[in-house]
């Protein structure tokens, strides 16, 4: 791991992550605790960089309290829960264009490997391995995979770049695209929607997963998969948060046992009686 040996500055904490705490800014930079999956997620911006991806923070290298040290990327992030503006529908748009540019650089990282994590790392998902109900669909490319509203920089009421790569690792276009949407849109159940979010119907809500498809550029055949995908991928959801609320603790224990396993099952029900209400949304 590379040392990092530019200037240092006052230091300012930064809002943490769900399960992420210690993040702070220094002058152009941001410090953020190394984690098992490090390397391979500085191995993957290293990739973006030389892709020429401009939406994503350059990782610089360790400092001397051995702190990941990345770019500051300017901007406004929504909160946590996110900013009515967030709802913003050209917002949402260009969500889904700044992901199909990521995922667009990220073709050819690591292909042929079978997406083995470099650099001796991991990919946070190995940090915790479970049998899930369902297996995983067949790895395309490495994703982000936690596109949430706290992980988009935006400026000019457009998206700007994505941060927090912590949970990226080997997917599909189609899963980060869900995964992007059940965040944006937001997809569960209505009293899991937070008060102050303005889209709280569900064909609005799920009109927001068609703005999302349409910028991306998702082709008819995902489209059709989406809402079956969605519907199995809370079942590998809720053993994935419960194992890692028990074996990491943390934040993911605080968020187990704040509910999100409710939440997760509630937002499986909502998704299978709207099933064919998503289907239309997205091809009608």
């Amino acid at each position: 791991m590379r040392r990092y040996t530019g200037p240092d500055g006052p230091e300012a904490a930064l809002a943490p992550g769900d399960v992420t705490e210690g993040v702070v800014r220094s002058g152009g930079t941001v410090r953020r605790p190394a984690q098992p999956q490090s390397p391979a997620v500085a191995a993957y911006l290293d990739h973006l960089e030389r892709a020429g991806f401009s939406g994503a923070p350059r990782f610089l290298g360790r400092d001397e309290d051995g702190r990941d040290v990345l770019t500051y990327v300017e901007g406004d992030v929504p909160g946590t829960p996110p900013e009515p503006w967030a709802a913003d529908p050209a917002l949402l748009a260009s969500v889904g264009e700044l992901l199909r540019r990521l995922h667009d650089a990220s073709e050819g990282f690591l292909a042929g490997t079978g997406f083995a994590a470099p650099d001796g790392g991991v990919w946070r998902r190995e940090l915790v391995p479970v049998e899930v109900p369902v297996p995983d669909p067949e790895p395309e490319l490495v994703c982000h995979l936690d596109v949430t509203p706290q992980n988009v920089v935006v400026r000019d009421g457009r998206a700007a770049a994505l941060i927090d790569f912590d949970m990226a690792g080997p997917g599909t276009r189609l899963l980060d695209v869900y995964n992007t949407a059940m965040h944006w849109a937001p997809l569960g159940a209505p009293e899991d929607v937070h008060p102050d979010w303005p889209v709280r119907g569900d064909a609005e809500r799920l009109g927001r997963v068609r703005i999302l498809a349409d910028a991306y550029g998702l082709g008819e055949r995902d489209r059709e998969a989406m809402p079956d995908l969605a519907i199995v991928r809370c079942d590998s959801s809720w053993v994935r948060m419960k194992a890692s609320a028990e074996r990491l603790g943390g934040g993911w224990a605080r968020m187990w046992d704040e509910g999100v396993g409710e939440v997760i099952l509630r937002r499986k029900q909502w998704l299978k009686d709207n099933r064919d209400l998503m289907l239309e949304a997205l091809l009608g």
